[in-house]
């Protein structure tokens, strides 16, 4: 009696397929098609889905993501500062800011209407004889104003500094954390700005923001353990520029350095063990406290 000859293994995911490859993880037959290059030997498709649903994601040493080190958040907010730059020369149509001593577009610091329609603002009459402001109900100001700039070169200086600054600590934090961080030191000078200007001052800039992500990339390289030490002459530097240069917003850059320092705290010192949780908490303890001092404000300017 003859014995009949051995059966040669088939692909599970393709019978039709012949293959002595076997998944290093299940032990199935796998084709070419089928197979997925692992640490050792292959895998299956199967295999390779399950261990991806298996290993937790990388996360910086702040519980953000990984992708951030793309700097794909710093690049979408230069992005936006620059499209409302045009789209502020475009609004102009010829005024002084296009054609007057301020140069094109506003290259030495002249408004447009779009700068008018979005910087911080008290309370006061617009160009075009309406009341407008924050306390008359327009609290969006408070972050438009972060995205607006005088001219060009206000724009091109705080673009450079965000490029500087923004990767590194959107590196460190993620894309969610930066993004956050930005926004709240940015509220922050503009809440400032509001609590502390006069009540008819125009104010914008994406300045506040930067000024916190001065301080935040302190306090971040200091809790990494990195050398700070190029890093606080270059502030310092821009806390004298801003005190000595007429027309710049000392509120809203003290604001912004201050806010962006706390709010750098709570995302570098929050509890490993329930880090997300406090430092969401945190930010909206933050933002909660900013805008009752913003609603402080409305009162005693409609009072």
């Amino acid at each position: 009696m003859s014995e009949s000859p051995p059966t040669t293994p088939v692909c599970y995911r393709h019978p039709g397929r012949e293959t002595y490859v076997r998944c290093t993880r299940c032990d199935r037959p796998i084709c070419p098609d089928c197979m997925r290059e692992a640490s050792v030997g292959h895998q299956c498709p199967e295999c390779v889905n399950e261990g991806r649903r298996t290993v937790r994601p990388a996360r910086t040493a702040f519980g953000g993501g990984t992708a951030g080190r793309h700097g794909y958040v710093t690049k979408g907010i230069i992005a936006l500062n620059v499209l409302l730059m045009l789209l502020s020369i475009a609004s102009d149509r010829g005024g002084d800011a296009a054609v007057g001593g301020s140069g094109f577009g506003g290259l030495m610091g002249g408004s447009t209407p779009l700068t008018n329609w979005g910087s911080v603002l008290g309370l006061a009459f617009l160009p075009d004889g309406t009341l407008g402001g924050i306390a008359d109900g327009q609290w969006y100001r408070l972050v438009t104003a972060m995205f607006l700039h005088y001219g060009v070169i206000h724009l091109l200086l705080n673009m450079w500094a965000l490029w500087v600054l923004g990767r590194s600590l959107e590196a460190n934090l993620g894309p969610l954390r930066f993004g956050a961080l930005y926004l709240v030191a940015g509220l922050g000078g503009n809440v400032a700005a509001y609590l502390f200007s006069a009540q008819n001052s125009a104010t914008a800039g994406a300045s506040t923001a930067v000024f916190g992500l001065f301080a935040a990339l302190i306090i971040i390289e200091r809790k990494l353990g990195r050398d700070i030490s190029q890093v606080i002459p270059v502030l310092v530097i821009n806390l004298v520029f801003t005190l000595a240069v007429p027309g710049i917003s000392i509120p809203g850059h003290l604001g912004g350095l201050a806010i962006g320092a706390v709010m750098a705290l709570v995302l570098a010192y929050a509890p490993r063990g329930r880090r997300t949780l406090v430092q969401v908490a945190g930010g909206a303890i933050i933002l909660l406290i900013l805008l009752a001092l913003a609603y402080f404000r409305t009162t005693q300017l409609l009072g």
